[in-house]
């Protein structure tokens, strides 16, 4: 289920023109706009700070009706600037996971605005949010998600080519470098450590360059060591190549990596440390949980 969840995110759609030069490097992206129905009014759209790649605008999420309604998010208004790096931290129920699945087009909130760069999430189709999330978001996952048959080469371009999209073999070279993986690109999944994988993960949700990476809990399956070697690859993407990166985590050592850490708790923002050490983001933690944070002294 995890796997089609995943293929879901970037399944096709026929409405996006890419023009690429003879080497299969993208020049100019065409998306045809479907025409709006007779009389209809386009729905205002939010002023969008340029700084922010994703914008959260006082959303709120329910789920259920009555006396089983779960507030999952309540009023929550954030923003995160592009070339960052942001943790997000919570005891369990806080609303971190639904946070992240509404920020990335996943799940849509039940009042408030998500702007991706500009564009209102809460406006668009289910198609239009297919075509968003495969072309405008990488997503790495706790379990990895790469199809089991594929080499790490035809897992990092599977994104391009069910987009519809020149996959060219180089450019799987040029990520998987990136990523430290260049010598492996002809191995499956089965030939390749747990650390490993996310690498591959990670160079498949940088193919597409993507606004944002977003991660869910991206070191949650690895030993402490690899978990490092992970973390380090993320903050480097960002020092080094200006990416944008969300991630949720219960651990305060992988938060200790972001420029920013988030702090939920009964589906509010109650806190927002910038550059937090671990031994903040743990006291922090404490304060929220009443006891000893998750993952306090290891990375696992």
């Amino acid at each position: 289920m995890a796997v089609r969840r995943a293929l879901d995110m970037i399944e096709i759609d026929s409405a996006v023109d890419v023009t690429c030069d003879e080497d299969g490097d993208e020049l100019m992206r065409i998306t045809r706009r479907r025409p709006a129905a007779v009389g209809a009014t386009a729905p205002e759209q939010p002023a969008a700070d340029p700084r922010e790649v994703v914008s959260l605008r006082d959303v709120a999420r329910t789920y259920g009706r009555g006396d089983s309604t779960v507030h999952a998010l309540r009023g929550v208004s954030v923003g995160m600037a592009r070339g960052s790096f942001t943790a997000v931290m919570g005891p369990s129920g806080s609303g971190k996971s639904t946070l992240l699945q509404t920020a990335a087009g996943l799940d849509r909130p039940t009042s408030g605005s998500v702007l991706l760069g500009g564009t209102d999430l809460t406006t668009l189709s289910e198609e239009q949010l297919t075509r968003l999330r495969r072309e405008r978001i990488g997503f790495v996952f706790q379990s990895f998600n790469l199809l089991p048959s594929l080499t790490a080469e035809d897992n990092v371009l599977l994104p391009l080519r069910l987009a519809g999209r020149p996959a060219r073999r180089r450019m799987a070279a040029e990520v998987l470098e990136r990523v430290g993986m260049g010598g492996y690109a002809q191995r499956r999944p089965a030939e390749l450590s747990g650390g490993q994988q996310q690498r591959i993960a990670i160079a498949r949700a940088l193919v597409s360059r993507p606004d944002v990476v977003f991660g869910d809990e991206p070191t949650g399956a690895l030993d402490s060591g690899t978990a490092t070697e992970v973390l380090g690859l993320l903050r480097g993407i960002v020092d080094q190549d200006g990416a944008t990166v969300v991630m949720v985590t219960h651990d305060p050592r992988a938060a200790s990596y972001a420029d920013r850490v988030l702090f939920l708790a009964d589906g509010r923002l109650v806190a927002d440390l910038a550059g937090p050490s671990v031994a903040e983001i743990a006291d922090r933690m404490v304060q929220l949980t009443g006891g000893a944070p998750a993952g306090a002294g290891s990375l696992r």
